[in-house]
């Protein structure tokens, strides 16, 4: 009923459970003296007593009753202060396991997931933390009092109360271990429907666009219902499992008042049994409101387990020493995501400390991987990351970071003023520095038609283009000098104008600092030091682009394709025509005709070839 490593979690603030629950206590005995002093008072009335006698009982019940006044509202302040420390602890926690653990080190948690841990799911631990554990201690403690104090007045009534009340426990545990599957399987399809939820709006606009919203609708009913018939599931055990104690708790009382009633008809002290009578229900009412405390606490267990498997994931490991030197290399790495296939194998890298590197090839040869390598964000499953001849992991990592810039087609920029997102990369840049750098990516003239560098930026950045969120991203990372660029397809989906205003900062950032440049289109990396053709996790050719070019292997067919492609883009754009569709054979005829049949849908294969043979 107890999770240990739950427990754990709460560090110093276990001091304020058995605060809570010897406030509780309190109270409970408080209880138990205002019944004394009625059934005493009755004693009194029945023998005929003098109004005087009176003084002394109702004295100490009004006593009794502020007593448990005061400590009603202490349990309840340390109960609110529980709470509150519970869940500014957890988040503390959460948040510092994010930062150490890096982007993308979160495992099977996807970010709908991690929010709702860090929203929803630390509220119902909150429950688990403060409501569910003081219940627990102190129904485990009261009917261990009443039976200290039943049992001098009459034993056989005390015994059968304390042998009732374990049924209850006993109930608890029996649906728990059906419990414990359905909660997990609850907070399993809470966290999914989620996610499923997030991603649809993430992407309405591509679903929109590829009318697919229709489907998306159906899929997300699905989950909906999913969640839906998980969450009967949950009413019916729960429902179930308050009848079966509400059966123990007034079956218990019912027999403990029975016994008591018939020691009052034996001749026993009639304000004996009256006390029984009344005391009876208070042996099982803490443990019947600690059973519905466990239903609301299950789902704070169940998100306390992913807290805590979350919280124990392997951290990357850095060490201490502070880079002088800029010069990145890999050596003989290799790197599999899945431990089948390899996405790097044995790649050897190195990238200098002034100029700028390339790495190219098709999509999925292993090029963002050799970039979270670099970051740190991954390490190598064999061989080495070096900075300096040293390997990466040995230096510290804030250090490391601070002298590296990160730049890709996913950069984000946030829903706040110019100013503040040009101050979340480097607080101390002056409004004098941030206008330079919108000089240099040449978006000081738009942004100061915005409303200068108090302009706010929309969420999502939708009052920029693709090429100005890119170069505004750019200028961010130039406000404060770097001694390493990494440029992940930084200039990926945007128009050729940014693309040029990019490159040519990249270049100039190149002459003094260690650029890194990954991309699809080859014709950006033309002027770069070094270029690095990547095919299948592999480095296959390496050099200068005058030298692969020479070589005309696969970087050069890659190149010629590309160029062909994009003259011919560029010729249907001002004539509407594909590039050579106007050009004659080599009989001096016009090929065009030939062209549109071949593919005109309409045309069958031997028209086509009749075609063919008249020319």
């Amino acid at each position: 009923m107890i999770d240990k490593q739950l427990m754990e979690l709460l560090g110093s603030d276990k001091k304020y459970i058995f605060r809570a629950v010897g406030w509780m206590l309190v109270g409970s005995c408080c209880n138990i003296g205002v019944t004394a002093c009625l059934c005493f008072c009755i004693h009194l009335a029945i023998g005929g007593a003098a109004g005087s006698a009176y003084g002394y009982p109702l004295l100490i019940a009004l006593g009794c009753i502020l007593l448990r006044f005061l400590s009603t509202v202490r349990a309840g302040v340390l109960k609110d202060t529980l709470g509150r420390n519970v869940k500014k602890s957890l988040r503390a926690k959460l948040y510092a396991k994010l930062l150490v653990l890096g982007t993308g080190s979160t495992g099977s948690i996807k970010p709908a997931g991690l929010t709702q841990l860090a929203t929803e799911g630390i509220e119902q631990m909150d429950l688990y933390y403060s409501s569910y554990l003081p219940q627990f201690f102190y129904a485990m403690l009261t009917p261990v009092i009443l039976f200290i104090i039943c049992v001098s007045i009459n034993w056989k009534v005390a015994v059968v109360l304390l042998l009732c009340v374990p049924l209850i426990p006993v109930s608890i545990v029996a649906v728990s271990k059906f419990a414990k599957k359905i909660f997990a399987k609850y907070w399993g399809k809470y966290t999914s429907m989620g996610d499923v939820f997030l991603d649809s709006v993430q992407g309405l606009k591509d679903l929109k666009i590829y009318r697919a919203d229709e489907r998306q609708h159906v899929y997300m009913n699905e989950s909906a219902e999913e969640f839906r018939k998980i969450t009967m599931k949950v009413l019916v055990m729960q429902l179930a499992s308050v009848t079966i104690m509400d059966l123990v708790a007034y079956g218990g009382a019912g027999l403990g008042i029975t016994f008591a009633l018939m020691g009052a008809a034996g001749g026993e002290n009639i304000a004996h049994a009256l006390f029984l009578i009344l005391i009876a229900a208070e042996f099982f009412l803490p443990l019947r409101a600690f059973g519905s405390a466990f239903h609301v606490a299950m789902n704070g267990a169940s998100a306390g387990r992913t807290m805590m498997e979350l919280l124990k994931a392997e951290e990357p490991v850095w060490g201490e020493k502070i880079p002088e030197q800029t010069e990145l290399a890999l050596q003989d790495v290799s790197f599999s995501y899945d431990g089948q296939r390899q996405a790097l194998q044995y790649v050897s890298m190195k990238f200098a400390d002034k100029g700028m590197t390339a790495l190219v090839g098709e999509s999925g040869c292993g090029k963002t991987t050799v970039a979270k390598l670099i970051t740190g964000i991954i390490r190598a499953g064999e061989g080495k990351v070096l900075l300096g001849g040293t390997e990466l992991a040995q230096y510290d990592r804030a250090a490391y970071y601070g002298r590296l810039a990160y730049v890709s087609f996913e950069n984000h920029l946030f829903h706040d003023t110019v100013r503040e997102n040009f101050l979340l990369a480097n607080p101390d840049a002056t409004d004098e520095e941030m206008r330079q750098a919108l000089k240099q990516v040449r978006l000081l003239s738009l942004i100061e038609e915005k409303g200068g560098l108090d302009a706010i930026v929309s969420e999502d950045a939708e009052n920029f283009s693709g090429g100005q969120k890119q170069r505004l991203a750019l200028a961010i990372n130039l406000t404060k000098k770097k001694a390493i660029y990494l440029f992940d397809e930084a200039t990926g989906n945007i128009d050729t104008e940014s693309e040029d205003i990019i490159m040519e900062v990249i270049r100039e950032l190149s002459r003094s600092a260690c650029v890194i440049v990954i991309s699809h289109r080859l014709a950006n990396v033309v002027k770069a030091d070094r270029i690095y053709f990547m095919v299948s996790g592999e480095v296959k050719e390496t050099g200068t682009h005058e030298e692969l070019m020479k070589a005309d292997k696969g970087y050069a067919a890659l190149f010629r394709t590309q160029k062909e492609l994009e003259e011919g883009y560029l010729m249907l754009a001002k004539t509407g025509k594909p590039d050579g569709a106007d050009k004659e054979n080599a009989a001096g005829e016009p090929v065009e005709a030939d062209k549109k049949s071949a593919v005109n849908e309409e045309m069958t294969d031997t028209d086509v070839a009749g075609k063919e043979e008249q020319a």
